[in-house]
């Protein structure tokens, strides 16, 4: 006679009931640790010194065309600003002189009725205009493209200009002590007086007059964008 069939042991209670299945997606067989309990594998961390913002420093640096266009703006403030000692130079020849004549005791104006006092200015504004226009068509030639960066170093070396031309001519001009040069020239003898520069609003003629010639010029024969074409239009016989 055969023996009769006995059934499986049960399983002991210390043994955890999870051996036996099958592994969850993504888990490695023969791990025992608990899966997810989403059912879902779990995505593993960005490995570390790589962050979010990784893409975005690329862009914090300007690009080549913004750097060739501060440089370039550079060069013409420092070649405008250079430019401002024969603005001096021509300002001390061509503004008319102040005659003073002195009695002794005090220094008068010669002719109290002239304008030579105020002709100064007028000359300054006048060169410090057609130095800014001229500034402006040269540096237009150059670079046709316009930018505004080309014209704030345009602005920029403007000022700076009419500043140094106006201190040379002050520094180059006839002594500010009028009372040591009366004593020089003597009693009754006629003598030029200081250059002075009475309206400081003439130093922004150069920096005015170059930024609208340069806008006039890059509005009028500056590079154009291609216009877009425009659609085909249909025949009324393909309709």
């Amino acid at each position: 006679m055969t023996a009769p069939l006995t059934p499986h042991d049960p399983p002991p209670p210390h043994e955890d009931p999870a051996e036996g299945r099958p592994p969850v997606h993504g888990q490695p067989a023969g791990d025992s640790s608990v899966p997810n309990p989403s059912g879902y594998p779990q995505h593993p961390e960005p490995p570390s010194g790589h962050s979010g913002d990784a893409g975005h420093s690329e862009y914090s640096e300007p690009g080549p065309e913004l750097r060739a266009e501060l440089v370039q703006a550079s060069v013409v403030a420092i070649a405008v600003a250079v430019s401002g000692v024969l603005l001096g130079l021509l300002w001390l020849w061509l503004a008319p002189k102040v005659p003073l004549v002195s009695d002794g005791t005090a220094v008068y104006l010669k002719n109290s009725e002239g304008e030579d006092a105020i002709g100064a200015d007028g000359v300054f504004t006048l060169l410090g205009l057609a130095f800014g226009a001229v500034s402006a068509l040269i540096v237009f030639l150059l670079f046709r493209h316009g930018g505004i960066a080309l014209v704030i170093g345009l602005a920029i070396g403007g000022v700076l200009a009419s500043v140094i031309a106006w201190r040379l001519g002050l520094w180059l001009g006839p002594t500010s002590d009028v009372v040591a040069h009366a004593k020089e020239a003597g009693k009754g003898v006629t003598f030029d007086g200081p250059l002075k520069l009475g309206a400081k609003g003439a130093l922004l003629a150069w920096s005015v007059a170059a930024m609208v010639i340069h806008l006039a010029l890059t509005g009028l024969f500056g590079p154009r964008d291609p216009e877009p074409a425009l659609p085909p239009v249909a025949s009324p016989e393909a309709r």
